[in-house]
């Protein structure tokens, strides 16, 4: 598992998840594993030679509409909460209240100063990289 300042997870945000699934398993191997989240949609967790790699998030649904297709990658961190409060104290914005998910970790999404979007996660103990 990563530590605190390392990167834990990327996933590819899409509102075309069938598409860029067969775009990857042709270019690069990926082969997927379907995943129920707990709003009941699911998630993909795309594996190289049976090992977790990364994930696919449709974003093709009530609540994600205007979320452009591209790379959201996850930032390990010791504390989610007591590092998202400093992220916001430096001029970052938190764009969901900070969420579990369970096995998995702590989550938030920040949006940098700058505009650019990035998650934070304060993982599972004990867990190899999972889905977000």
């Amino acid at each position: 598992m990563t530590g605190h300042g390392h990167f834990h997870w990327t996933e590819f945000v899409t509102r075309d998840p069938e598409r860029f699934k067969t775009f990857y398993a042709r270019t690069v191997g990926w082969t997927y594993e379907a995943q129920t989240q707990p709003d009941g949609e699911c998630y993909w967790v795309a594996l190289a030679n049976g090992e977790p790699v990364g994930g696919i998030f449709p974003t093709n649904r009530p609540g994600l509409e205007g979320i452009p297709d591209g790379w959201m990658p996850y930032l390990a961190v010791d504390d989610i909460d007591a590092r998202v409060a400093k992220a916001v104290a430096a001029g970052a914005q938190l764009m969901k209240p900070i969420f579990d998910i369970p096995n998995v970790g702590r989550l938030a999404i920040l949006m940098q100063p700058g505009g650019v979007g990035v998650g934070w996660i304060t993982p599972t103990q004990d867990q190899s990289p999972k889905s977000t």
